[in-house]
């Protein structure tokens, strides 16, 4: 604010113009120019320009400001000394959240922020409003109302999201769509359709209706849109709820809802589901999610970072889950490790669990295509590099301790590099020799799932590039008993890839969600570390 001041000419550091242009306003000239000393209540935070509302938008004419002119052949020495549509062309570039400041330097800057071009320019810069919001002037609404009471006010639920609705979680993207503010929920495809695209359904929508304030309005069931009310309870957390209930009832009653739901969740009726468990796990679902009514807690979830070492491009996939259906899994890559986190989940598995765990440092070079046909040999296999694994567990705890106990009876200095040495090399020797296991392996090569082995989809891939050991995640209902398993990752192509669970003879593929979510980048691989552990604290 004191660099504007001093630009304008009008600002109380030593060396600026103020007592030259008091004097001139003492010979006549107006005040417009004059720093504000009645300082008026901002909307939002300070981010609308203080003023109150106006009943119609001032109009910058095309006069000069009253600094005056600037003299033939001299270059203006003050902002003020500008023509009002090269300001509205500086300002519009300029952050809304700047804009306030600005208003509070004089009259003058205020006057020329209440034109409507420089807030139909920050609404369409950082929001990708792209409406022709000059259609806005017959309801009365302005767009700076639109940055400041619907953009601006709501920004910080922009983004990806996950219900808390028990074991199941969710997935929620929340956008800007013209003139609204609409909260997506995404639904995986139909089981076992792995590859469909993925479904979603309005939950809540905000948009202004009349200057005072944005209305929010739930989108849940079959009635239309009706009262609803969103509450930003901290940061990376709100909640939704709606006012009007009888809004999701049916006329037919609870059979009614259920067989709507089920069709809309699954693609088929309760007769089409011959199978008795998977009846008893659909029927629990809608039990335990209908009683929410769209009155729900999200917490913010982020996209995974990505690097040029990954394996494939981390994300968002869909995978299948057995007599669960298809469930979201988020893909992420840790240094040696890739995981699978659920970002949907079951009541065996809820969402927020690390289902699977890819080892990429032990690469898993498949049988020919007979002998993979059988389930033993892909065991023996796998069991193999298991022991191996464990063997490599126990030496690197054994030397770390060996390590810590010389650091701990060691007298003389240099003792404590030689160790540090040693694991350095240890870990370049283990990167390398990841490395190199990926360049010997093929491009691609025969794949077919052994003997046994029970899959959703029989429409899987029939080459794959690579296989890793893995582990999986199994539990009882309820997550009971949780345990981690022996499986083979199978790397298919760039946007799809599967897992075999050895002890329950299953088989899981997983399809890349092709959708490009805005908002939802994680700011630092710290910050994204932190989400996966908050998100795994919560389920378990």
């Amino acid at each position: 604010m004191a660099v504007c001041a001093r630009l304008c000419g009008v600002g109380p550091a030593r060396g600026c113009r103020r007592r030259g242009a008091a004097r001139e306003q003492r010979r006549g000239g107006d005040g417009d120019s004059e720093p504000d000393t009645d300082t008026e209540p901002e909307v939002d935070s300070g981010v609308a320009v203080a003023a109150e509302d106006d009943e119609e938008t001032e109009r910058i004419e095309g006069s000069r400001p009253s600094a005056g002119p600037a003299e033939a052949g001299r270059a203006p020495l003050s902002l003020l000394e500008l023509p009002p549509e090269l300001l509205v062309q500086i300002f519009g570039s300029l952050p809304g959240t700047d804009l306030p400041s600005l208003a509070r330097v004089c009259t003058t800057f205020r006057r020329i922020l209440r034109t409507d071009t420089i807030w139909r320019r920050r609404c369409r810069e950082e929001y990708g409003v792209c409406e022709n919001l000059r259609k806005l002037e017959i309801t009365g609404v302005s767009c700076r109302d639109v940055y400041a009471k619907l953009l601006h006010r709501y920004r910080h639920i922009l983004g990806l999201w996950q219900p808390d609705i028990g074991p199941y979680g969710g997935l929620l993207n929340v956008v800007v769509d013209g003139l609204f503010i609409i909260g997506w929920m995404y639904l995986p495809p139909h089981d076992p359709h792995v590859d469909d695209p993925m479904r979603f359904k309005p939950l809540f929508r905000i948009h202004l209706m009349e200057r005072k304030c944005a209305t929010v309005e739930c989108m849940y069931g079959h009635k239309g849109p009706h009262n609803g009310h969103i509450q930003i309870v901290k940061k990376d957390e709100f909640s939704t709820k709606c006012n009007q209930t009888d809004h999701h009832r049916m006329s037919g009653g609870r059979q009614e809802e259920f067989r709507t739901w089920l069709r809309e969740e699954w693609g088929r009726t309760l007769e089409d589901i011959f199978h008795e468990h998977m009846q008893e796990l659909i029927l629990m679902k809608f039990i335990y999610t209908s009683q929410y009514d769209n009155c729900l807690t999200y917490r913010r979830i982020y996209l995974p970072p990505s690097s040029p070492d990954d394996l494939i491009k981390p994300g968002l996939f869909k995978g299948t889950y057995g007599s669960h259906g298809l469930e979201i899994v988020m893909l992420s890559f840790h240094g040696r490790k890739a995981k699978g986190t659920k970002i949907t989940g079951d009541p065996n598995i809820p969402a927020g669990q690390q289902t699977v765990e890819i080892d990429l440092a032990h690469p898993l070079r498949l049988p020919d295509i007979e002998n993979l046909r059988d389930f033993s040999e892909l065991s023996r296999i796998v069991l193999e590099v298991q022991e191996q694994v464990r063997r490599e567990e126990q030496e690197e705890e054994q030397r770390q301790e060996g390590e810590d106990r010389s650091q701990q009876a060691a007298s003389q200095p240099a003792a404590q590099p030689q160790g540090g040495g040693e694991g350095a090399e240890g870990e370049e020797t283990a990167a390398g020799a990841e490395g190199a296991a990926q360049d010997k392996a093929p491009a691609s090569q025969p794949f077919v799932l052994p003997m046994g082995v029970i899959s959703r989809n029989e429409d899987y891939p029939r080459t794959c590039r690579v296989c890793f050991y893995g582990t999986g995640l199994i539990a009882g209902h309820g997550f009971t008993s949780p345990e981690r398993t022996p499986g083979v990752f199978v790397l298919f192509d760039d946007d799809r890839f599967g897992f075999i669970w050895l002890e329950l003879k299953s088989f899981s593929l997983y399809s890349r969600i092709k959708v490009s979510f805005q908002n939802a980048e994680a700011p630092s691989r710290e910050a994204f570390d932190e989400m996966l552990r908050n998100i795994q604290s919560l389920a378990t």
